[in-house]
């Protein structure tokens, strides 16, 4: 058994332990975030499920129903009948349960018996089937069969929600791999499932070891020509899973720039409309752009960005929060903020880091609106931001203790007033040392003149070499001194 076998083994065991459901993570104690959906908060399910398909629907729609009391019967419908496409009998039975138990349903669905039973009956002779074949494969000591089989059984635990299984049977896969191409492969399928079950903290173990493939495969010029297309499609597949990597743990600035430099979508392949549609990369790179990066980064790499402007056709909004930002227009930023949060609260991936970026995104924009002055009047702030006078006098508090803006708050008179030098006046200190200096350097070359026309420098002998034309030169420099 090689290193990477046991760190795969050991990541697996981890993951088991964890027992992260992906519909509701068994450890959340926390209070379940309701979020509503009216005219000033709008949300179009129907066209917002539609550009999604397979399995991510189904949890996008469990999500919906979970946070959406008023979505809920709607979502949990449309999820069971995704769900019976599939052959998913624990989420079917869960989400039936999940439906009934919803105080606004008075007609109960029955569990369809004959469907659990046919779809129990079908999944039993799949599996058996598989696990005879992989016998059979490791019996015949065949390499490539094996990593086959298990491929197979991963695929398999997979469509049935077995997921710790799924991952068990990819990992072992990783010592039958005989070609760079079979290891990426390895890798794109567990970087699939950890994206499903939102395992942000493990997606960078597999994100290595597939560039590492990529390159090694490169360099050994062991893929055919015919590839290349699906090589650019497997680095824009390695380069998202490490953007959403990085944005599920908080590193927004990173992320940004990952988002915001991706490929074209059709790179994407096969997780387009499966784990992510275009929409939501613009809108992650959009979020994580404002809330980190500064206006000239904005402006090179989201308005200058050609690809980028393609994903924001999908989400009209996010270019008019871009404009408004660039424009200092704050108070239409946080607007469109807030009139969107419900777009935002529902989306599973971006869900739990709404607040945090909203906040980000309103500290920015206050330290950007007060740069060019010196002192300025809370009443002011407020109407540019929107808010009133208290709320801008506290987020000004608590930018001005961790030392995000350099000023001070006169409470009674309502008036944020800055510290340290005035620009103009360091402008001017500036400008007058400045003229110091060429008055200085002036007055030390008039003074080498003078002793030039008096005939006071040593001149270079014509039988002495260098070494007197260095002494006159050492003279010049102590001169100008």
């Amino acid at each position: 058994m090689d290193v990477d076998e046991i760190l795969d083994d050991q990541l697996a065991e981890s993951l088991i332990r964890e027992g992260d459901d992906i519909v509701e993570p068994k450890s959340s104690n926390k209070r379940i975030k309701v979020v509503l959906v009216d005219d000033e908060h709008p949300f179009e399910l129907d066209a917002y499920i539609a550009n999604y398909s397979g399995r991510m629907t189904v949890y996008r729609l469990l999500h919906i129903a979970r946070h959406c009391p008023s979505l809920a019967p709607t979502a949990t419908d449309l999820a069971i009948q995704y769900i019976l496409q599939s052959s998913n009998i624990s989420l079917y039975l869960a989400t039936i349960q999940h439906y009934n138990a919803l105080p606004s349903i008075t007609d109960p669905i029955p569990v369809d018996q004959k469907w659990v039973e046919e779809m129990s009956t079908k999944t039993s002779q799949e599996r058996n089937k598989l696990e005879v074949e992989l016998k059979q494969y490791t019996s015949n000591m065949i390499k490539e069969s094996i990593r086959m089989g298990h491929r197979d059984l991963g695929d398999f635990h997979l469509s049935i929600g077995d997921y710790n299984a799924a991952l068990k049977s990819y990992t072992k896969s990783r010592e039958f791999c005989t070609t760079g191409q079979h290891v990426i492969d390895m890798c794109i399928s567990i970087l699939q499932l950890l994206i499903q079950q939102r395992n942000y903290a493990h997606i960078a173990t597999y994100i290595f070891k597939a560039e590492a493939a990529l390159e090694a495969a490169g360099s050994k010029n062991d893929q055919p020509k015919t590839g290349i297309a699906n090589r650019d499609s497997i680095q824009t597949k390695i380069e998202f899973a490490t953007a959403l990597g990085h944005f599920g743990q908080s590193n927004y600035e990173r992320a940004a720039y990952l988002f915001l430099n991706l490929g074209p979508a059709k790179g994407l392949g096969d997780w387009l409309g499966t784990l992510v549609a275009p929409g939501d990369i613009a809108i992650y790179g959009t979020l994580c752009a404002l809330a980190s990066l500064s206006r000239s980064a904005i402006k090179a790499n989201v308005i200058e960005s050609q690809i980028f402007s393609g994903y924001m056709e999908h989400e009209p909004y996010v270019r008019e929060m871009i404009e408004a930002y660039m424009n200092s227009k704050f108070k239409t930023v946080l607007e469109i903020l807030e009139r969107f949060s419900s777009r935002h609260y529902l989306d599973i991936h971006l869900f739990s880091h709404v607040q945090e970026l909203t906040s980000l995104i309103r500290d920015r924009a206050l330290v950007l609106y007060f740069q060019p002055f010196q002192s300025i009047r809370l009443e002011r702030m407020s109407e540019a931001f929107g808010m009133s006078v208290e709320e801008i006098e506290q987020h000004v508090i608590r930018l001005i203790q961790d030392g995000s803006i350099k000023a001070r708050v006169d409470s009674q008179n309502k008036i944020l007033q800055g510290r340290g030098q005035d620009p103009r006046t360091a402008m001017f200190t500036k400008a007058v040392e400045s003229g110091s200096r060429i008055q200085e350097t002036n007055r030390k070359l008039l003074f080498r003149m003078k002793l030039m026309q008096a005939d006071l420098v040593v001149k270079t002998p014509k039988n002495h070499g260098t070494a007197p034309q260095r002494h006159e030169a050492t003279v010049h420099e102590m001169l100008l001194e």
